[in-house]
């Protein structure tokens, strides 16, 4: 069954205008949930908001916004004063730049969906999609949804697009927020050792395929065997492998686990792989 659009939108490419529909990129008929229940007789529990200070249920009808401007201190708004500060939604998405693929950090993508075409806009969008395509340039624009403002990347994948959400500047954390110990640089042996580590697992595409949710099968037959009546029990613990404190010897031992795993049909060939096989045979003797 083919995907149900959740959306509409018209992109703005010049004077060029491409009606396309909004598509979720997530199978969530696939996803796990759970809800909590009453213990003692198993009903769905509702929630409910209440008031510390006056030890009471507040209905919501009795609720309000408020954003904390200082420590327990709240400004209040109203429901018509929060509508107020919303972005008026539009379902025009207008590219104002083109940027190289490679010049956004995936650091600052947030919620992707598909854009599919929509009936009158076949050609353009296609046209769109190849033209990308070629330079090796994605789509910048803003979309206003759900009261708020979006700056979206508008990418292809194949001959289709995705409009991929991007958080703001101020929305990201620096790297260098980040706490970094100060370290000697790494010598030339041993980054020669993490290289060829690197180099013998890797692959010239990413499959996700081939990468399961190991997790949601052990949750699921669980789940199948609370069903059938039967105890389950809890999932061993994977024990912590010591830790190696000399680098090298790390890094050798690494290496020799790399080269004993079976090769994968869609990983680079390697230098190690490039050597000449050795001689199957020995040498003739040369006559006296």
């Amino acid at each position: 069954m083919g995907a149900r659009a959740i959306g509409s939108g018209t992109i703005s490419f010049g004077l060029v205008s491409i009606p396309v529909k909004v598509y979720s990129t997530q199978e969530t008929s696939n996803q796990l949930s759970f809800n909590m229940l009453h213990g003692e007789c198993g009903t769905r529990l509702k929630q409910q908001y209440v008031c510390p200070t006056c030890d009471e249920k507040v209905e919501r009808k009795e609720s309000a916004r408020g954003y904390e401007f200082a420590k327990g201190q709240y400004v209040k708004f109203s429901d018509e004063e929060y509508k107020a500060l919303l972005e008026v939604a539009s379902n025009t998405i207008e590219l104002t730049e083109f940027v190289p693929a490679k010049a956004i950090d995936p650091v600052f993508y947030d919620k992707p969906y598909y854009l599919g075409s929509e009936k009158g806009g076949e050609r353009a969008y296609r046209l769109l999609a190849e033209a990308m395509n070629k330079t090796g340039l994605v789509g910048i624009a803003k979309h206003a949804a759900r009261g708020k403002q979006n700056i979206v990347q508008i990418r292809p994948v194949g001959n289709r697009l995705v409009m991929q959400q991007l958080r703001f500047e101020d929305e990201v954390k620096k790297p260098e927020e980040v706490p970094l110990a100060d370290t000697e640089a790494p010598k030339p042996s041993e980054l020669s050792l993490a290289v060829q580590i690197i180099e013998q697992i890797a692959a010239t595409s990413y499959d996700g395929a081939k990468y399961e949710n190991d997790v949601k099968v052990r949750m699921l037959e669980l789940i199948e065997e609370k069903i059938a009546g039967e105890d389950i029990t809890s999932a061993p613990g994977v024990e912590p492998k010591a830790q190696v404190i000399d680098l090298m010897e790390a890094l050798k031992a690494s290496l020799g686990a790399a080269n004993s795993e079976e090769p994968t049909t869609n990983r680079k060939p390697t230098k190690a792989s490039k050597k000449k096989p050795a001689a199957t045979g020995a040498k003739k003797k040369k006559k006296a």
